[in-house]
């Protein structure tokens, strides 16, 4: 049995990661794999059109070669392509079809699959989108599946380049720009983009700050519509803790596996320079969550005070109302026997009572701040 890392059944809810399943996608597409050769660290002139096969028959011909293979826009015929060529596990062939997963890392023999998410700050409408990316991994290849159709920086299917070898991270490096690193072959490749990935948290985290920030302005100048607002981001602050989380447990897994599938020295530094950005990351995620938390509570003492100030006007103007209403039902009871009612004074003694008492009322409770 293959072993996992992280269960399917922590899978992320929302409609943001629900993907079609493989019998609702198009059964026609054009396939829009994209492959490049590597020999001894340097990349080769590679046909227009490579099947997979062919191009893990060319990485394992001859020592010191490597084929990254990717698909920006991947269809059950590419996947189907790629499990008959690589004779993939049913288990993880399933994994590939049906995507919306969470981070984790699997191996199945001698090829590695991890999924992995990235993520952008959409700074108009204050949202982070999120891409998964599934990775493959074995000797002498690796083979990348965009599910989401767009690269790390957010570069959609339909205006990404044509060759791999140009997709940029967010510093303007690409995947295959070092040749030490493609030297140690197709594991650094995948290091190399779960450092992009990882990187791309700090923007993310930036406008979350940024964000924060205005919230705490508009709590302490009574704006009501406040907290729809601090909900909302906590949610987005919740997605990427999530995120980071499980990524730092693939992060982890890959340690585990140093010694035993030998990683050379350079990888395993490599990996933990990751591994400390992520932890970077991972500790503001929480210190976001933590602040957001704190703002809600004070924006909540905020909203009970205001509310216990308009308690009080409320009350003090009942009070008010309340005595010359009393005045007033006692004497127009209908009793015969009421003194008061055969006075030529009793009318402006009543009116003045009821006068003097709401004055007195609005003064005490003026004093006292409740008007």
């Amino acid at each position: 049995m293959p072993q996992r890392y992280s269960d399917e059944s922590t899978r992320r809810r929302g409609t943001r990661f629900q993907r079609r399943s493989a019998t609702e996608l198009p059964q026609a597409e054009v396939s829009s794999c994209r492959t490049r050769y590597i020999v001894d660290g340097h990349l080769r002139p590679t046909p227009e059109r490579v099947a997979v096969a062919e191009a893990l028959h060319f990485a394992e011909a001859a020592p010191h070669r490597m084929a990254l293979t990717l698909f920006p826009a991947p269809t059950p015929q590419d996947i189907n392509e790629l499990a008959e060529a690589w004779a993939l596990h049913p288990v993880l062939v399933e994994d590939l079809l049906h995507a919306g997963q969470r981070p984790k890392l699997e191996r199945y023999g001698d090829v590695l699959f991890m999924v992995v998410r990235s993520a952008r700050y959409d700074d108009a409408a204050e949202d982070v989108d999120f891409s998964e990316f599934h990775v493959l991994v074995r000797p002498h290849a690796i083979v990348v599946l965009c599910q989401d159709k767009r690269w790390i920086d957010g570069t959609s299917e339909a205006t990404m380049s044509g060759d791999p070898s140009d997709l940029a991270d967010r510093d303007g490096h690409t995947l295959l720009d070092d040749e030490y690193l493609l030297n140690l072959g197709p594991e650094a490749v995948a290091y190399r983009l779960l450092d992009a990935i990882v990187d791309g948290y700090t923007p993310v985290l930036r406008g979350l700050a940024i964000d924060k920030e205005q919230i705490e302005r508009q709590v302490f100048s009574g704006d009501a519509a406040v907290a729809e607002r601090i909900y909302r981001l906590s949610q987005e602050v919740i997605d990427l803790q999530h995120t980071t989380t499980s990524m730092a447990d693939v992060l982890a897994a890959l340690r585990q596996g140093f010694d035993r599938h030998e990683v050379p020295e350079p990888l395993q530094a490599y990996l933990q320079d990751v591994a400390d950005h992520l932890t970077h990351a991972s500790t503001r995620v929480s210190e976001l969550r933590d602040a957001l938390s704190q703002i809600l509570s004070v924006n909540s003492t905020l909203v009970a005070q205001r509310q216990n100030e308009d308690m009080k006007k409320i009350s003090g103007w009942a009070a008010i109302l309340f005595a010359p209403t009393l005045i007033g039902a006692i004497y127009g009871m209908n009793f015969d026997v009421m003194p008061e009612l055969h006075w030529s004074l009793g009318y402006p003694l009543a009116v003045g009572a009821m006068i003097a008492l709401a004055v007195g009322l609005y003064i005490v409770f003026k004093t006292k701040k409740w008007m």
